[in-house]
């Protein structure tokens, strides 16, 4: 039967997790007008679980209901991540062209900001509220001397290493692109730049079958 309120009937499905026993618990609570957070720790020997409930007029099993919950779950985060981290709303103008030019220049900036980031650290999936502090922190110093032109990156961020390496690899794939641009297409130029980035998703770098560099 539908619950109140419900025009229909649907189908509820309610998820159980067993939590890790690393996993910490958390307990959120008012005192004197200020917001707390207490750590829960039980004993090691008591069942935790985490519960979820669904709401669908799905007829697929669990299994694959629950894999369409986590795809969905992570579309979501992308759009949120936009929305909150880069400013993609509340554009309020008379003129619905300024809200179209600025749509697309936030999204234009958020895609070519997510290409270079996947380009330095391809693992995984940064988003701006961590990979901006992390990339967008250090200082450049360059100087030119006898022809020859250096450049001295400075980083006050906790991961050094982490920022060292990535710059490391961007610097290493554009230098590679530099002595191959003169053959290429600036279509094939492109193309190289977005594959480089989705390789791990391939499963494999730059397409053979383009000229390479002697």
């Amino acid at each position: 039967m539908p619950l109140q309120g419900w025009r229909r009937s649907s189908r509820v499905v309610v998820v159980r997790r067993r939590v890790a026993k690393d996993e910490l618990i958390g307990v959120e609570y008012q005192r004197g007008g200020q917001q707390e957070f207490a750590f829960v720790e039980g004993p090691e020997d008591m069942p935790l679980f985490e519960y979820s409930i669904l709401v669908t007029s799905l007829q697929d099993g669990l299994v694959t209901l629950m894999a369409h919950y986590g795809d969905r779950a992570d579309c979501e985060n992308n759009f949120d991540e936009i929305k909150n981290q880069w400013g993609w709303g509340g554009f309020v103008p008379q003129q619905l062209q300024t809200s179209q030019f600025m749509a697309r220049t936030v999204a234009l900036i958020y895609n070519w900001w997510n290409l270079f980031v996947r380009l330095a650290i391809p693992e995984k999936h940064h988003e701006a509220i961590t990979s901006r502090p992390l990339l967008l922190s250090s200082v450049g110093r360059f100087s030119e001397s006898g022809r020859q032109r250096r450049m001295v990156i400075t980083s006050t961020h906790a991961q050094t290493a982490l920022i060292r390496r990535a710059y490391e690899r961007v610097h290493e794939f554009f230098s590679w692109l530099k002595a191959t641009a003169p053959q290429l297409t600036r279509h094939d130029c492109w193309r190289l730049i977005v594959t480089k980035s989705m390789e791990v998703f391939m499963g494999q770098g730059p397409p053979q079958a383009l000229p390479l560099p002697p």
